[in-house]
């Protein structure tokens, strides 16, 4: 049981920092070279689709990183998953605190209605991101690490 819960969260998670730096570094960088209102709405559409999916996988996550490290308390190699679990939290932190409020923002823009100040909204939700993307790798390289 423990080791189909290991693989479970550890794809679960890999497949969450896949699609982060895919956002990060491809996505956004696609979008990037549009034109201004092509860039908005694919933007808008991208935080709208996302951020649908995105809570449940974050949670997900983190519950299944916990309920590993309940699971191998007694065991060794529990204290990376522990670590993981707590950078999990921090990266929902991250994305409540920080980049949720923008993305609920930018997700309504479209070319008529963006504020004078998108561009730097936008800039800034890409460094936390890039932040949070560096969070979520550490987590899953420690939930790696505990496998071996």
């Amino acid at each position: 049981m423990l080791s189909a819960l290991q693989v479970v969260t550890t794809v679960l998670v890999g497949l969450l920092v896949g699609v982060e730096f895919c956002v990060a570094f491809i996505v956004n960088r696609i979008l990037g070279a549009l034109p201004d209102e092509s860039l908005v709405l694919g933007r808008a559409h991208g935080g709208r689709m996302l951020g649908a999916l995105m809570p449940f996988w974050y949670i997900g996550s983190v519950v299944l990183a916990g309920a590993w490290a309940a699971a191998g308390w007694h065991r060794a190699g529990t204290g990376p998953v522990l670590t993981a679990a707590a950078l999990l939290v921090l990266s929902v932190l991250m994305s409540v605190l920080l980049l949720v409020p923008i993305n609920n923002r930018s997700k309504t823009w479209t070319p008529a209605n963006r504020p004078a100040d998108w561009r730097e909204q936008q800039a800034r939700w890409d460094r936390y991101h890039y932040a949070r993307v560096a969070v979520l790798v550490a987590a899953f390289a420690l939930l790696v690490t505990a496998l071996v």
